[in-house]
């Protein structure tokens, strides 16, 4: 006896927002999932994607990261990831923070440059999307603000920029220093820099701040009295004022902006994109699934903007690509995949 198999798929009532159980065999399969159900069947399909494992490996890194204090490292390991120069309590090192201040000591960079040579040529910037802790702030702002800005290609365009102009400005002093300190002619050039001369750049960085600065305040007003504190903020150097307004000034623009810092701003993503482009990892699009002519659910949702559908399909390492797979997951056809190498 032949019997005719038929095939299960779940669909959406627009009407009152069940989900319905549909089949080739109408009369015999259909039947409504009950809310419970239902949510148990999103929750379901929602623990299977790969963004849970990638925040999940986001909240592991940022508390290994930041581990001393329960008695892990600290490591002698170098990431090219935005942390902080300024915390006993990290157990890996900032690379970009390394190879700054190694330049103030008038030591060549090796260690640093290796991190970001060998990260950006194996995974390109994968760890800006897998382990970055100040990666993961902004991937826990972006719950604030559901419907965030979309800015014109224009503007998007133009902004990219601003990270490598602040790559070039952090390096172009940091290297003048070194150089004239291996000169025996830069004191007063390192007296002049002041408080930017062991790095510029995280003088003012965000997550020197989030991550050094105000837990350092905090404890100081649990254990040095309110009337202590009080005097302290009032005499505070202008510097302390600055870097809490770029703070906040930052953290506001990634609310608005999904991956703001890492789009724009981030020196850190700029050094690992020179090197990226030419990265083992990358991603493909299969021309034959990918409904392109009627879809753009992977540009959509890619928090870096990458304009996926104009990449080559057999690969593509677009520079501002995170390898986040948000592309991966969205797409219903499943026509995008990690490629390696």
């Amino acid at each position: 006896m032949h019997t005719q198999a038929s095939t299960t798929n779940i669909k959406r009532d627009p009407a009152d927002n069940t989900l319905t159980l549909s089949s080739s065999n109408q009369e015999k399969d259909s039947k409504t999932l009950t809310p419970p159900k239902a949510k148990i069947a999103r929750i379901k399909n929602a623990l299977w994607k790969i963004q849970t494992a990638r925040r999940i490996s986001l909240l592991i890194c940022f508390i290994l990261f930041n581990a001393t204090l329960l008695g892990v490292g600290p490591w002698p390991i170098l990431l090219p990831v935005y942390h902080t120069l300024g915390t006993p309590l990290k157990t890996v090192g900032d690379a970009f923070a390394a190879l700054q201040n190694m330049l103030f000591q008038a030591i060549f960079p090796w260690l640093p440059l290796a991190a970001f040579l060998l990260a950006g040529i194996i995974i390109g910037r994968a760890l800006c999307g897998w382990a970055c802790p100040f990666g993961f702030i902004q991937e826990l702002l972006g719950y604030i603000k559901r419907k965030q800005t979309e800015l014109s290609s224009r503007t998007h365009q133009d902004m990219i920029k601003v990270k490598y102009v602040i790559l070039g400005i952090t390096l172009f002093i940091s290297t003048t220093l070194a150089a004239s300190l291996a000169a025996g002619t830069g004191q007063g050039y390192r007296d002049a820099l002041g408080l930017f001369a062991p790095a510029p750049f995280n003088a003012l960085g965000p997550a020197d701040t989030l991550f050094a600065i105000i837990p350092k305040i905090v404890f100081d007003a649990t254990y040095s009295g309110f009337d202590t504190f009080a005097d302290t903020i009032v005499s505070a150097h202008p510097i302390l004022w600055i870097r809490l307004t770029v703070m906040i000034l930052v953290l506001v623009f990634s609310v608005y902006i999904p991956r703001g810092w890492c789009r724009y701003l981030c020196p850190h993503g700029a050094l690992l994109a020179l090197v990226g482009k030419f990265s083992f990892l990358g991603l493909k699009r299969d021309p034959v699934k990918c409904t392109k002519a009627g879809c753009r659910t992977c540009v959509e949702v890619c928090p870096m903007n990458v304009p996926i559908l104009d990449l080559p399909w057999k690969k593509f390492t677009d520079t501002e690509c995170i390898y986040c797979l948000k592309c991966v997951d969205a797409c219903e056809t499943k026509a995008i995949r990690p490629k390696f190498p």
